[in-house]
C-alpha cells in the first residue's frame, strides 16, 4: 500500500497540537565550515527525544474502540518503544513492549516511566517477531510495527511537510534532504512529502557501515536482507532490511545512500554538542556524520539534515565527548 501526501497532509492533522512542530535550526559556525548552507531539522526536540511519536500517535488513534481496549504490542530497541508507550498512554491504550535486554537503559526506562509493560529478549538467540506475535494472539492486542505500517510512515512523513515548509518560509528549497535510514519509515515518509513537494530535491539516505541494506538493496534492485557481523554505535539503525512498504517507496525516490562509520559517527555527535548546543543520539547523528565525512554526493548550495533522535546512554555519551568511543 502507497502513501501519498495527503495520507502524511491527514497525519499531521491528527498530530496537530499534540506532537511537537521541531525547529528547522540554521548554524553560520557550521555553514561555514562545510561550505554550504545546512538547515537542520531537530527531531531530538520531539516528544520522546525522537520523530518515532509522530508514527505511534498517528497509527494508535485511529484503532478502533475494541482495539483500543484489547491494547497494543511493539518491539524495538527503544525510541519507538517510546513512541508507542506515550502515544498509549495519552490514548489510554495498554501497551505491552518487547526490547532487547542490552537496550540503552535510558530508553528502557523512559518506556517503562510512560507506563508501558516491557518484556526484555535476548537479540542474539530468540526473535522478538515471534515474541510480539504470541503476546498479541493471546491478549487480542494490535501489533505495532516500527516502520513497516503506511500509518506509521504517513507519521514520520508529517516532519518532512514541516520541514519543507519551514524552508519555503525562509525563502529557499534545499537542493538535498538526508536522513538517517535503519528499515526506512522516516526517509520513505519524508521522501513521499519532499518529492510532492519539491520533485527536483534529492533524499540522500544515511547507514551505518555493516547496516547499509538499503544501499545494497537499492543497488540490486529487490531487498536484499543483510547477516551482520558486529554491533554499531548507531543501535537505532541496526535493522538488516529495508522494509517490504518502505523498500518500494525508497527505490522511486532516493537518490543515493551514504554509509558512515563509528568513528565519523561519534565525530559528529562531538560536532552537534560543541556547535549546535544539541544532544544527538549516534543514530540520529548519522545525517550529518555524512555531511562532515564528504559523503554527501550533491552540488547543490542548500540543504537539510534530519536529527533523528536525542536518547543516548549518558556514559555512552561521555565517552564519545572524551573520545574514548
Amino acid at each position: 500500500m502507497a502513501v501519498s501526501l495527503a495520507d502524511i497532509e491527514a497525519a499531521a492533522a491528527r498530530l496537530k497540537g499534540v506532537a511537537v512542530e521541531t525547529p528547522l535550526i540554521e548554524s553560520p559556525a557550521l555553514n561555514e565550515r562545510l561550505g554550504l548552507r545546512v538547515l537542520i531539522k531537530a527531531e531530538t526536540l520531539q516528544r520522546v527525544g525522537a520523530f518515532k511519536f509522530r508514527g505511534a500517535y498517528n497509527r494508535l488513534v485511529q484503532l478502533s474502540p475494541e482495539e483500543r481496549k484489547r491494547g497494543v504490542v511493539a518491539f524495538s530497541s527503544g525510541n519507538h518503544a517510546q513512541g508507542v508507550a506515550l502515544a498509549a498512554k495519552l490514548l489510554g491504550i495498554p501497551a505491552l513492549i518487547v526490547m532487547p535486554a542490552d537496550a540503552p537503559k535510558v530508553k528502557a526506562e523512559a518506556t517503562a516511566g510512560y507506563g508501558a509493560e516491557v518484556k526484555f529478549y535476548d537479540r542474539l538467540t530468540e526473535s522478538r517477531e515471534k515474541i510480539a506475535a504470541a503476546i498479541a494472539q493471546e491478549r487480542g492486542a494490535v501489533v505495532v510495527p516500527a516502520f513497516d505500517d503506511p500509518h506509521i510512515i504517513a507519521g514520520q512523513g508529517t516532519a518532512g511537510l514541516e520541514l519543507m515548509a519551514q524552508a519555503q518560509a525562509r525563502g529557499v528549497t534545499p537542493g538535498a534532504v538526508i536522513v538517517p535510514c535503519s528499515g526506512g519509515g522516516l526517509l520513505a515518509g519524508i521522501a513521499t512529502a519532499v518529492k510532492a513537494l519539491s520533485p527536483q530535491t534529492a533524499l540522500i539516505g544515511v547507514e551505518p557501515e555493516g547496516y547499509d541494506d538499503t544501499l545494497k538493496s537499492l543497488q540490486a534492485g529487490v531487498r536484499t536482507p543483510m547477516t551482520p557481523t558486529h554491533r554499531t554505535l548507531c543501535d537505532a539503525l541496526e535493522t538488516p532490511c529495508p522494509g517490504e512498504l518502505t523498500f518500494p517507496i525508497l527505490k522511486a525516490t532516493v537518490a543515493d545512500v551514504a554509509v558512515v562509520t563509528d568513528a565519523e559517527v561519534a565525530e559528529a555527535m562531538r560536532v552537534a554538542f560543541s556547535t549546535l548546543k544539541l544532544v544527538v543520539e549516534p543514530g540520529g547523528s548519522a545525517g550529518l556524520a555524512a555531511l562532515l565525512a564528504g559523503k554527501v554526493k550533491t552540488s547543490a548550495d542548500t540543504v537539510a539534515l534530519v536529527l533523528s533522535g536525542g536518547n543516548v546512554d549518558p556514559d555512552q555519551f561521555a565517552r564519545v565527548l572524551r573520545r574514548e568511543l
